[in-house]
């Protein structure tokens, strides 16, 4: 056997490679990761987390409002963006610490610099080359700009997380999580939103019914929103900058953000010295097991392309551990995977959407919807709206797609997701018994399909 310096070395130590380092390592393998950023990867960085935190910053402006209504006097409410800025910052750092105290213990050896593979057991990182029995590819995505005039004036998500200061305007360009969560993390915080999009309505992918309640719910709130439209060219004038849309609109901001997806990170990875396969778009191509057309050669996460997930990233870690430590061959089920878009109000969904549930099973369903105004909302003074949408399928009775626009959404479809996965009938729903007064106890009470 050819000694090699380590059994695994991980490119990368977002949450799927982290978690496959420390499993790994935990089971006997002599484990290496290389990071040229921060642990903890996107999401722990410039994502998950600290997009949840301004989530949860933005929405106090509501909160304030209903208060009047059950009896707060709240005055004038103020708000500094430093202060919400560098104590997420100071969070982050903490979590990055614990990462790297996670990787410490499972005895995981951490080298900071970017990994390039020379070859099928060679990584190179900091002018030094390391021997590998296998390689992992965790490295995940960045934010993709398109290039036109003016496109280096944009920002991204990336950015937002870190700017000196608020802008008065902001136009974000995107239909997906990043685009929607971004509006209402603005609009929240008092900046005068707008929201383009060049197809007919966001969030595509997700069921008709939810993304037509959200678009509803967005504008309430006072998000301005742009359909079937792009951006020709920026330009930069004084402080601010200036959009012409495609359909002759000029649209002045003091930023544009741009959430028009993200490509994978493979940038300088040296994936020509090996006979790895990517896609159009450079998403690596693997098996069912994770493994690339190079035998030696693993990749999860983000960069492979599939469901762009942090849980999900983790679960391929967790069967790549077995197939590794093991030497049985452990997939990941990607059915009835949960998902939520943390837009205001909260977006969730688990199952199928009715497009998706009529090419299978075509008139072989019966669709519940209810759509109601919120109880906190009676007293709050607001109008918004609650929305939740059962598929079912006929002939079987099971529940086969589950929706909800709505406060606590992403809560609430975690725990009915358990009841979906395990094949969870209408009568299983119908037979619970709801926890009154809840929005939840809705999804056990709906009873006549329409």
């Amino acid at each position: 056997m050819f000694d090699f310096d380590v059994d695994l070395f991980v490119i990368g130590a977002g949450s799927g490679g982290v978690r496959t380092a420390r499993m790994c390592a935990q089971q006997g393998l002599r484990v290496m990761v290389a990071e040229s950023q921060y642990l903890g990867g996107t999401c722990v960085n410039v994502g998950c987390v600290p997009k949840k935190l301004f989530v949860y910053a933005s929405s106090f402006a509501s909160e304030f409002h209903a208060a009047k209504g059950f009896g707060w006097q709240v005055g004038n409410p103020q708000f500094d963006w430093s202060t919400l800025r560098d104590n997420k910052n100071r969070e982050i750092e903490r979590l990055n610490g614990i990462y790297g105290n996670l990787l410490d213990n499972a005895g995981v050896e951490l080298v900071k610099g970017w990994a390039k593979i020379l070859g099928a057991h060679e990584v190179e990182v900091n002018g030094k080359t390391y021997s590998c029995g296998k390689i992992l590819i965790a490295t995940g995505g960045v934010p993709f700009v398109p290039n036109f005039p003016g496109s280096e004036l944009a920002i991204t998500s990336n950015d937002a997380f870190y700017l000196d200061q608020l802008p008065e305007r902001i136009l974000i360009v995107g239909g997906g999580y990043i685009a929607v969560e971004f509006a209402g993390i603005f609009n929240g915080l008092g900046v005068e939103t707008h929201l383009l999009y060049r197809g007919p309505l966001f969030l595509r992918g997700f069921d008709e019914d939810i993304r037509n309640t959200l678009k509803e719910e967005i504008e309430k709130q006072g998000v301005k929103i742009h359909f079937s439209t792009d951006i020709e060219k920026i330009e930069a004038f004084d402080k601010n900058v200036s959009a012409t849309l495609k359909n002759g609109e000029i649209l002045e901001a003091g930023l544009v953000m741009y959430a028009t997806g993200r490509r994978p990170n493979v940038d300088s990875l040296g994936l020509e010295n090996t006979a790895i396969k990517t896609r159009d778009n450079g998403s690596i191509i693997v098996d069912d097991y994770f493994q690339t057309a190079e035998p030696s050669i693993y990749a999860i996460g983000d960069v492979i392309g599939r469901v762009e997930l942090t849980p999900v990233a983790i679960a391929e870690g967790m069967a790549l551990t077995k197939t590794l430590t093991t030497g049985v061959p452990a997939a990941v089920d990607y059915s009835n995977i949960p998902t939520a878009v943390f837009s205001q109000p909260n977006t969730a969904s688990v199952g199928l959407t009715e497009q998706q549930a009529r090419e299978l099973h075509g008139d072989d369903l019966r669709i519940y919807r209810s759509r109601f105004r919120a109880m906190k909302e009676t007293l709050g003074g607001g109008d918004g709206k609650v929305f939740m949408k059962l598929i079912v399928q006929a002939t079987t009775d099971r529940v086969i797609g589950c929706h909800m626009v709505g406060e606590g959404a992403g809560e609430i479809i975690q725990g009915i997701a358990i009841a979906i996965k395990a094949g969870a009938t209408k009568a299983d729903f119908d037979t619970t018994i709801g926890i009154h007064p809840t929005a939840a106890e809705e999804f056990v009470t709906m009873r006549e399909p329409g």
